[in-house]
């Protein structure tokens, strides 16, 4: 097929092509209803007959008749024959199998009727049973004959209709269901994304920008000799903005716009898919320079023979197939440029990553701090806010939070400040915000006797005191011990946004997090179940140390990780040696971490328990609190500069919680 991209769009077109035939479902419908009006006037002139006024008399006086019905206003007599007198009436024996064959005669008037038929009934004592009606009865007669096979075909137009989606070709007809269901967007569209509406990801719409500068000038690439990339694929973690960047593209760029789901292409019939890709690039092909989105591009483009079980023939490897060659066959796809997203990359088939496919991968990735703070002026234009928030204090308290967290984040201190009925949203409602995001519902009146509440207290103090001696640990904002979500007590942080971690910052956080655990059994001589999520990330985080980042004594430089995403994992890329050995390591690094906690924890005792009492008398304290304590901590940081900037803590009766950030650790409150 050449490509139509050199053709120009105004060219008049050929429309003097001679009208191809075509057939209309519904001509089905007007031959049957033929085919019963025949079959209903053959049957009729098989079974009824019209006789003179004189030939009735004869044959009513010999008693032939069954009943008569004498219709007044017609002037019509409609008689039954008698069945064992069919032969007198119909002597050329065409009635065989009819039943009650009829007759009918024109009558001069009903008193004629009348009369004759009293002097008939008196003179040759026919029993024959007469009726009289004044109505015409053709219509009823009609819909007698007739009404059931309407009845049957008006339902079955009606079933065809549902399954066609009505008239015309709807995304559920029956007849259709090879069709693509693709979603079209062109520049006549109303409401439309734009780049300006896309805050942050500067790389990635530099990437989708120059391919939108490329379909409204294409020469000024090509002069040089350059080809147009044929596909992009966007991968990132969920709530990044993948589709958005998409919607962006297709607002920004003046061609047509096609944007479908990696699911549409799956269906229960078989070769639907397969059908379905060659549909939509058909019409891609026509509307050529065009763009087609596939988002969730992995429910089809799942790498092939991954799964054993999976045979030669399966829907989903035909349907992929059928995309590769048409992405990058024999067949040109000039004009159009796939854009594609997924969050799980490494699942996708290798032909389909290919460059001549997709020869662009962008990567979305989870915003950092200038990223975070820009999103935060997008979706607080539409929101009604007070001069104490500030986007840049909200974006250092948002660590980790993707584009939709954001977005989350400001309608949920919208919601709260209008549960206030305040008329403005202030910077306490963000932070009560974040603070229900990240921890989950406050729940002051949940039950707790007074020796678990000391527990929790002390198990927190123990973050908060290790946290404000370590140095790498990360800053210190809030410690409550209100329970929260399914926490019993809580500690807030704010991490360091660093590219790289060293192995002494690791160690300090595996230090810290060791603290609730080693306070318990340091100061209440018992542990108990409230440190299971501590254990879990410090197990979690010396198996990585050991086996991802090469950081162990004895197995140093060393990774067992598959990038590739080619593993089996039928079995482990080591020896039961070396598993032996990584336990062993693993349970040294922690090991070590709690003893030093424990170390300095002896060493603040002091200090570690007038902050438990406080805990305990006000519930919820922040870092004034424990500098009030421990003195300034001497290693300051940018988050604690931001940290500075806050007001001074206030009593939580008087103010709700007004300085949360990204939640580093939350104390299990189930009991075993």
């Amino acid at each position: 097929m050449e490509s139509n991209t050199n053709i120009p769009q105004n060219a008049p077109r050929n429309n003097n092509k001679p009208k191809m035939f075509q057939f209309n479902f519904y001509w089905i419908y007007g031959l049957i209803i033929m085919m019963l009006v025949a079959l209903y006037l053959a049957n009729d002139t098989a079974t009824t007959k019209e006789i003179g006024w004189t030939e009735f008399q004869k044959l009513a006086k010999e008693n032939v008749f069954d009943e008569m019905l004498v219709y007044n206003r017609k002037n019509v007599v409609e008689a039954t024959v008698k069945s064992n007198e069919i032969y007198r009436v119909f002597p050329d024996g065409n009635t065989q199998g009819a039943l009650n064959p009829k007759v009918y005669i024109k009558i001069p008037s009903a008193d004629k009727f009348s009369d004759f038929y009293d002097k008939a009934v008196a003179d040759n004592g026919i029993d024959t049973q007469v009726s009289f009606e004044d109505g015409d009865d053709t219509l009823w007669s009609f819909l007698l004959s007739f009404g059931p096979f309407i009845l049957l075909i008006l339902v079955w137009m009606y079933l065809m209709r549902r399954m066609s989606g009505g008239i015309g070709a709807g995304p559920g007809n029956v007849f259709t269901v090879g069709k693509a269901k693709a979603q079209l967007f062109d520049k006549d569209n109303t409401t439309k994304v734009t780049f300006k509406d896309v805050a942050g990801l500067a790389g990635a719409k530099q990437e989708v920008e120059e391919i939108v500068s490329f379909l409204k000038d294409p020469a000024k690439y090509t002069e040089l000799g350059g080809k147009i990339p044929k596909g992009a694929l966007l991968v990132g973690p969920p709530g990044t903005g993948k589709t958005l960047l998409a919607k962006a593209v297709a607002g920004e760029a003046d061609v047509p716009f096609f944007s479908l789901s990696g699911s549409d292409f799956v269906e229960m019939f078989v070769g639907v898919g397969a059908s379905r890709v060659r549909d939509l690039f058909r019409q891609a092909k026509e509307k050529a320079p065009c763009i087609v989105f596939i988002d969730e591009i992995d429910a089809v483009g799942r790498a092939r023979g991954r799964n054993a079980s999976m045979n030669s023939n399966d829907e989903r490897e035909n349907t992929l197939n059928q995309l590769l060659t048409e992405m990058d066959g024999f067949g040109s796809n000039s004009g159009v440029i796939i854009l594609a997203a997924t969050n799980r990359a490494d699942i996708l088939d290798k032909a389909l990553l290919r460059a001549g496919r997709f020869d662009r991968q962008i990567y979305v990735d989870l915003p950092d701090l200038n990223e975070r703070k820009d999103i935060f002026g997008v979706h607080l234009r539409p929101i009604k806010i007070d001069d104490t928030v500030d986007p840049e204090y909200l974006a250092r308290q948002t660590p980790g939070f993707s584009g939709a967290d954001i977005a989350n984040v400001c309608n949920e201190a919208a919601l709260i400040a209008a549960r206030n009925s305040k008329k403005f949203v202030g910077k306490d409602d963000f932070m009560n915000a974040i603070d229900r995001i990240v921890g989950g519902l406050e729940k002051r009146s949940k039950v707790m006797t007074e020796a678990e509440r000391k527990s929790i207290a002390i198990h927190e103090a123990g973050h908060a005191t290790l946290s404000w001696k370590l140095e790498h640990a990360n800053p210190l904002v809030k410690v409550t011990i209100v329970p929260r979500g399914k926490a019993l007590g809580a500690a807030w942080y704010l991490p360091e946004e660093r590219q790289i971690t060293t192995r002494e910052q690791l160690l300090d956080e595996m230090c810290t997090l060791l603290g609730g655990r080693a306070a318990e059994d340091l100061f209440l001589g018992e542990i108990s179940t409230g440190a299971s999520n501590d254990l879990e990330r410090v197990t979690k985080q010396a198996y990585a140390m050991v086996v991802y980042f090469g950081m162990s004594g004895k197995l140093p430089n060393l990774n067992y990780y598959d990038s590739s995403g080619q593993d089996w994992g039928f079995t482990k890329p080591y020896s039961e040696e070396t598993a032996r050995l990584i336990d062993q390591e693993v349970q040294k690094i922690i090991a070590e971490q709690y003893t030093r906690a424990k170390s300095i924890l002896s060493e603040n005792a002091a200090g570690h328990n007038q902050l438990a009492n406080v805990l305990l008398e006000r519930e919820v304290i922040f870092s004034e609190d424990v500098e009030h304590i421990f003195g300034k901590r001497p290693w300051a940081s940018r988050s604690e500069e931001i940290l500075n900037q806050q007001e001074p803590a206030k009593e939580p009766e008087q103010t709700p919680d007004n300085a949360q950030a990204k939640q580093e650790e939350t104390q299990d409150g189930k009991s075993e």
